[in-house]
């Protein structure tokens, strides 16, 4: 089983930017869809964006659609979340996800994945 690591949270201001890192180790994210997720304060785990295994089209939330863009680097075993103008909504805990099964789709449902990171926090004040 792959295990995940995140980083780059921190305190930002609206309007400003942070770039998340999930780190792999254990097995290769290659031929898996990876996704990020994210958990308001008080709030269930909600859907961030997923990129399919194969490197295509990235699947976005409605809410962070324009402004978040997601990335993999399968020789760095690493995916990313560039997140620009930044809003106190998006104040949450975000995590990664690695898919449950190979060579699979995956669309945004938490089922989907097999293999979550802890998360990293993001604030960021009005």
């Amino acid at each position: 089983q792959v295990q995940l690591v995140e980083s780059g949270g921190g305190l930002v201001q609206a309007g400003g930017s942070l770039r998340l890192s999930c780190a792999a180790s254990g097995r290769s994210i290659f031929g898996y869809a990876m996704g990020w997720f994210r958990q308001p304060p008080g709030k269930e785990r909600e859907f961030v964006a997923v990129v399919p295994w194969s490197g295509g089209s990235t699947y976005y939330a409605d809410s962070v659609k324009g402004r978040f863009t997601m990335s993999r680097d399968n020789a760095k075993n690493t995916v990313y979340l560039q997140m620009n103008s930044l809003k106190p909504e998006d104040t949450a805990v975000y995590s990664c996800a690695a898919g449950a099964q190979r060579f699979a789709y995956a669309r945004g449902e938490p089922g989907d994945f097999g293999s979550w990171g802890q998360g990293t926090q993001v604030t960021v004040s009005s």
